[in-house]
């Protein structure tokens, strides 16, 4: 977990910064009607935090596994990153990763086994520790859209 973990805190580091660097005409324009901005594909890396730092935390306590389900369109469009400030949403990306960092960091090894239903239609639970190399992976791939050919990376 702890590799897990470094990587996760490099990467916001990292991406942070080149995030902040892109053009705010560049950031919010819509590749077409269709596909998300720049901004909201950060907002959705966002929401995605937030299902996922609930999933960190229920997963290790519940009795029986939860049901965090997330339908990241709605969330999307719920949020409204497209009239959101840049700054406020790459400062909110990074404090909720930083937060999953930290909880990751003290989870108990004997919890990374526990389960978390993520599935929309049907039962599919995964462990924590799944959850979180998938987590970072899935980063990797909404980065790319961000930053394309950042990393070298096939989701799912």
């Amino acid at each position: 977990m702890q590799i897990i973990v470094e990587e996760l805190r490099s990467l916001v580091r990292e991406y942070s910064q080149k995030i902040d660097d892109i053009s705010i005409h560049n950031f919010y324009e819509k590749p077409n009607p269709a596909k998300w901005s720049k901004v909201e594909v950060l907002g959705h890396l966002v929401d995605s935090a937030q299902n996922n730092l609930r999933r960190f935390i229920c997963g290790q306590y519940e009795s029986t596994p939860p049901n965090i389900l997330y339908q990241q369109d709605f969330w999307v469009e719920a949020n409204n990153y497209r009239q959101a400030e840049k700054k406020d949403i790459i400062q909110l990306w990074v404090l909720l990763n930083y937060r999953i960092a930290d909880i990751l960091t003290s989870m108990p090894a004997s919890n990374y086994e526990k389960t978390c239903n993520t599935g929309k239609d049907t039962l599919e639970l995964r462990t924590l520790e799944w959850l979180a190399t998938d987590y970072v992976k899935h980063m990797k791939h909404h980065l790319n859209q961000i930053l394309p050919g950042s990393f070298a990376v096939v989701y799912p």
